[in-house]
């Protein structure tokens, strides 16, 4: 029970080929860096693949974020929870976060700067028991790209779960990570097939620079 020691893989270089066309757009996007704590983070050799291009990924992704104004929203589960806030988390993986705080923290790094959004997450997807979906509806902004670790846990719920909200949702295959290249290729297929585009952090970085998307917002009657 609880997480596995991950063996370093290399990040995907082959993506899947994407059911939809959607485009980012700086006006309507928002960066989510899920779950970067110590404690999860600490389940890979950090000099190791995929750990370096995850962080230098999710980095220049945050950064063309602030530049632009596109708003980052950071998830972190809480240390030394209770077993009733656990739930059946607790059956699949154990306590979870230690109570020392150092395990709960976002890794130094990708530390939030203090206009970052920061939620607290109790569940596979950073939608349970937060106020994700509030906080894109009051920023007017109704696309979400995913980073972060589990890609094929906690990544890939939240992005079924924007899909379910019509959120369109850019799944950032070389700005997650997951336990093994298997899971990893697991979740960016069933993304790219099921409820997102999947695209490599350089076309993300290209398509947020535009002024606007090739394609407005719809509107809704």
């Amino acid at each position: 029970m609880g997480l596995p020691g991950i063996t370093p893989y290399p990040m995907p270089d082959t993506l899947p080929a994407n059911r939809v066309d959607w485009t980012p757009d700086p006006e309507r996007a928002v960066l989510l860096v899920h779950d970067m704590q110590n404690y999860f983070v600490d389940a890979y050799r950090r000099d190791a693949s995929p750990i370096p291009e995850l962080v230098a990924n999710i980095l220049a992704l945050r950064s063309r974020c602030a530049a632009l104004g596109i708003p980052v929203v950071y998830t972190a589960q809480p240390g030394a929870q209770t077993l009733a806030q656990r739930g059946l988390l607790q059956d699949f993986w154990g306590d979870g976060v230690p109570g020392d705080p150092p395990a709960a923290r976002i890794i130094d790094p990708l530390r939030p700067a203090d206009s970052d959004i920061q939620l607290t997450k109790w569940r596979y997807s950073a939608f349970q028991r937060t106020s994700l979906a509030r906080i894109l509806t009051e920023l007017d902004r109704d696309q979400l790209v995913v980073t972060g670790v589990y890609a094929h846990i906690g990544c890939l719920m939240t992005a079924c779960e924007a899909f379910m909200r019509d959120i369109e949702t850019f799944f950032a295959a070389d700005a997650t990570a997951d336990f093994s290249a298997d899971h990893h290729a697991m979740a960016i297929t069933y993304a790219a097939e099921r409820c997102a585009v999947v695209l490599n952090t350089s076309d993300l970085l290209t398509a947020l620079s535009r002024d606007r998307a090739s394609r407005p917002r719809e509107q809704v009657s």
